[in-house]
């Protein structure tokens, strides 16, 4: 709990460079003391990346186990003075407890209670800078780190009921931005191409295509026009989110959404987008993983139950690969993003101990 609160209290907001640096640091520091040999990867954009490789005494035919964890959070520098780290009765609070610095914890730990008993394969920890901001910088060394690896551990937090994530949501994004022809609305009001107008009927467009029985959703979630009231508006924009959990739904939504055609005439639309993470869906590779999973934790008296959410994780990145994943393996808690953030205490105990016993029987 001490390193918790340490690392809690350090705050690091991804586009703070030196903020997540701060945190990479400490736990340079902790991956060391357990024997690691530690590489920071330097990073120009965000915070560098900590990449720690945790060898046994022997010489090991096993590929390694991948341990992937975020030091950055969404909360801006000083949101711990409004909001401290604090216990009360069984839960943790504190901005990023959940999210993930606790994932960080628990990791350090698992690793250090596998050695005490016998570790017989390396670990490989990665502490990446920029999850929050979609692992742009991250996203090439997760994929190569992933292909060498046995199995991957994404350390975010498990859902409420303590289930872990066999399925997530892949996200994507679009801009639209609308040019049309500014005029005085009073004196010139017919010359004018209004933009805001023409996006309205965009706006609608794109809402329609969220598809609830596929589990397709798209958000109008920005938008931005106009200058001031007695101007017919020239230029407006909308920043659109996209989450889709099946394979083949970005192509066709994609495809939908760039064929979108002006309805006024004198406006015209550019639309820009992409698709940050893929779906990491429940296949047959999960269900397989999940299930050696399952069996390990029974040997130890631990039932683990499986669940999905609509938000992605650098999981998304490696599913797509064919390397087995286990998602979720952080604490548990809720108020993800928010002041109410928590964890409870109990589950640090209980990660440390599943994942150490994974490493372990994997």
């Amino acid at each position: 709990k001490q390193l918790l609160k340490l690392l809690v209290e350090t705050e690091s907001p991804s586009h703070d460079k030196s903020a997540v640096d701060r945190v990479g640091v400490i736990v340079a520091e902790e991956a060391r003391k357990l024997g690691a040999q530690v590489d920071v990867i330097q990073n120009d954009e965000t915070g560098n990346h900590v990449l720690a490789r945790f060898h046994p005494s022997s010489f090991s035919p096993h590929p390694s186990i991948l341990i992937l964890c975020h030091m950055d959070t969404v909360f801006p520098l000083g949101t711990i003075q409004k909001t401290l780290f604090r216990e009360e009765g069984e839960k943790i609070f504190g901005p990023g407890t959940l999210d993930m610095k606790a994932g960080i914890v628990i990791a350090l730990a698992a690793i250090e209670q596998a050695q005490q008993h016998g570790l017989k394969r390396p670990v490989t920890l990665l502490c990446t800078s920029d999850e929050e901001i979609g692992s742009h910088t991250s996203r090439e060394l997760i994929e190569s780190l992933a292909k060498e690896s046995a199995l991957a551990l994404i350390m975010e937090g498990a859902l409420l009921d303590g289930s872990l994530k066999t399925w997530r949501k892949g996200t994507g994004g679009f801009w639209v931005k609308v040019k049309g022809r500014a005029a005085h609305s009073g004196g010139d009001h017919q010359a004018g191409r209004n933009a805001i107008e023409e996006m309205a009927h965009q706006v609608i467009a794109i809402q329609k295509l969220t598809d609830y029985s596929k589990q397709t959703t798209l958000n109008v979630g920005v938008v931005q026009g106009g200058t001031v009231s007695n101007v017919v508006p020239e230029e407006a924009s909308i920043e659109v989110d996209v989450r889709v959990r099946q394979p083949g739904e970005w192509e066709r939504i994609e495809a939908e959404v760039k064929n979108l055609k002006p309805l006024l005439d004198g406006t015209s639309i550019t639309i820009t987008g992409e698709l940050n993470r893929p779906p990491m869906p429940f296949d047959d590779m999960m269900n397989a993983t999940f299930e050696k999973a399952r069996s390990i934790a029974a040997n130890i008296g631990m039932n683990l139950t499986a669940g999905g959410t609509g938000g992605a994780s650098d999981g998304n990145f490696i599913a797509p690969l064919g390397i087995p994943v286990l998602d979720g393996m952080g604490a548990v808690g809720e108020g993800y993003h928010s002041e109410r953030e928590y964890i409870f205490a109990a589950s640090l105990e209980q990660k440390v101990t599943l994942i150490a016993e994974l490493l372990k029987q994997w």
